[in-house]
């Protein structure tokens, strides 16, 4: 099975990303993301940072997890290679928005990226990606097997 698939979409750059989970098509996502910006095969696993998402939503854990990955390669100039995931809980209790009692359903995702940070010299430069959007978003199984697509703001 391939992990991923870019997406030619006018003004835009999208990805179709698979897996047996959806933790592997989280990852898959991930990856294919970092394939967008550089050439991930000459990457060095040569530092490491931790990411924890939550959402009270998966589609909305998936592009904060997108987000949070381009907001590390934005704001210090690491971009990750291989990716492992801590903890992806699927549901759990989160306190209520706004406060009160009970709790709403949610979702989290804890993983340690390894990578390293870009150096223009010796990474090619491919896309600036502005953002994870939620255009066109889908997480969905087809024949067991998970799938996302989802639309980067260039």
């Amino acid at each position: 099975m391939e992990k991923f698939e870019i997406l030619d979409i006018a003004g835009d750059v999208g990805l179709k990303a698979f897996g047996e989970s959806k933790q592997e098509v989280f990852v898959h996502a991930a990856l294919g993301m970092y394939s967008l910006i550089t050439n991930t095969d000459i990457l060095i696993d040569q530092k490491s940072i931790t990411v924890s998402v939550e959402s009270h939503a998966l589609d909305g854990l998936l592009v904060s997890w997108l987000n949070e990955l381009i907001f590390h390669f934005d704001a210090y100039g690491f971009i990750g290679k291989r990716i492992v995931v801590a903890e992806f809980t699927p549901s759990l209790t989160l306190p209520p928005q706004g406060g009160g009692m009970g709790g709403d359903e949610a979702f989290r995702l804890k993983a340690t990226v390894y990578g390293e940070e870009f150096d223009p010299e010796r990474h090619e430069g491919k896309l600036l990606i502005k953002a994870a959007t939620y255009h066109r978003l889908k997480i969905e199984k087809k024949d067991h097997v998970w799938e996302t697509e989802i639309i980067f703001d260039i």
